[in-house]
């Protein structure tokens, strides 16, 4: 990964509360494990952005690197790593999602 990759990804996951790297957007999710993810945060009733993994490979790559996890969506509250799908929806579940967003956005 290149410094200006790791830059951009350093100030998208600084800059936004809730962000999800993903494929697609939170619009038009272009796979089933994105689309779980904007669910939930939907149904929190969150405000959070995204990042299309699938416009810009440099990006795709290098969230793969930045996090040290292999798959996508990614999701990162208050600027730490939480996970991909299945961890969202185990957190979701257990309410534990809903603490760690009320935490990061009274922040």
């Amino acid at each position: 990964m290149t410094p200006e990759v790791k830059e951009k990804i350093d100030n998208l996951v600084q800059e936004n509360k809730i962000m999800v790297f993903m494929k697609g957007n939170k619009l038009m999710p272009q796979c089933g494990f994105s689309n779980n993810v904007v669910q939930i945060l939907n149904t929190l009733g969150v405000p959070f952005e995204t990042v299309d993994v699938l416009s810009d490979q440099d990006i795709r790559q290098g969230i793969k690197e930045y996090s040290n996890w292999p798959t996508i969506p990614q999701v990162y509250i208050n600027g730490e790593f939480v996970g991909g799908s299945d961890i969202l929806i185990t957190l979701y579940q257990s309410g534990e999602l809903q603490q760690k967003v009320e935490v990061a956005l009274a922040s």
